[in-house]
């Protein structure tokens, strides 16, 4: 598929390249999160650790909660195997100082997300847990009605 500008045709090389590294580097990043037994993952994240604030010569959770081995202890701090980071957070949740390790992911409806601090995991997974803890009362008892019929005084 080549693209050429409007009224030009000259191809855009380096656009081409670019969107084929990016396809390759995805497929890569599956088959390789495949091969550790990852099937669910955040395809477009982000990672940081700011090594100025981090511990981790002194505590290593961040790395012990990683459930792919994306963070590892080297040259005394800790790196980041970008490729392995499915963007899951655990390691924001482990963190013992706020925004050490910030996560920022996108979910696949567009909406962007951060997470700096164990309380910001904690808030994502209660709104979840909520929403689906709703979702299964909704579907045993659709009105109110139905709810009444069952436990209400008549």
């Amino acid at each position: 598929m080549l693209k050429r500008k409007e009224n030009d045709s000259s191809i855009d090389i380096y656009q081409l390249l670019l969107e084929a590294s990016k396809k390759q580097r995805k497929e890569k990043r599956t088959q390789l999160l495949q091969s550790v037994g990852v099937k669910e993952f955040f395809e477009d994240g982000r990672i940081r650790i700011d090594k100025r604030t981090c511990k981790g010569v002194e505590c290593k959770l961040c790395i012990k909660a990683c459930p792919t081995n994306a963070l590892y202890w080297k040259s005394g701090e800790v790196g980041i195997v970008e490729d392995l980071c499915v963007f899951c957070t655990a390691c924001v949740l482990s963190c013992i100082v706020d925004d050490c390790i910030v996560v920022g992911r996108e979910r696949p409806n567009g909406e962007t997300e951060r997470f700096g601090k164990p309380a910001d995991v904690l808030n994502l997974l209660n709104s979840i847990n909520s929403r689906n803890r709703t979702k299964r009362v909704e579907t045993r008892f659709p009105t109110v009605e139905d709810y009444l019929r069952r436990y209400g005084k008549e």
